[in-house]
Order: C-alpha cells, then sequence, then structure tokens
C-alpha cells in the first residue's frame, strides 16, 4: 500500500500555481515540489492544514491510499 499525492490535481482545478500556493502557504517551492512529487516522506499537519485551507479542500482530495498492485 502508497499513499499517493494528488496536488497537481487539485492546484489545476483551482487554477493556482505551486508558486502562489507557496507565498499563501509559507512552505518553500522546493518543500511543496517534494510534497507533490510524491517523495515527501512525512507531512507536518498544520502544513497540511494551511495547504487544506488555501485549496479549500479536505486532506482525502491531496492524498489517497492506493494499493501498490493496482495498474
Amino acid at each position: 500500500m502508497a499513499i499517493e499525492i494528488k496536488l497537481d490535481r487539485i492546484l489545476l482545478e483551482r487554477g493556482m500555481s505551486l508558486t502562489e500556493l507557496s507565498e499563501k502557504v509559507g512552505v518553500t517551492i522546493a518543500n511543496l515540489s517534494i510534497l507533490k512529487t510524491g517523495k515527501a516522506k512525512a507531512i507536518r499537519f498544520s502544513t497540511l492544514e494551511a495547504i487544506c485551507d488555501v485549496l479549500e479542500c479536505q486532506p482525502g482530495d491531496i492524498m489517497v491510499h492506493v494499493d501498490d498492485d493496482a495498474p
């Protein structure tokens, strides 16, 4: 099982760039890029909350649990 990050999709739906999200959340573009590409090993709840506040979404809209064997 793995966690898949859907941040690209949410940003596209909201018409927002990673740079704009970075400015509004107060997290560096580099750290958001690591999260967006699925390379992050962890995320602080405060960061997740800030992202969800700015994007007006729920954590489950950004992250989904997927089966590693799924096509």
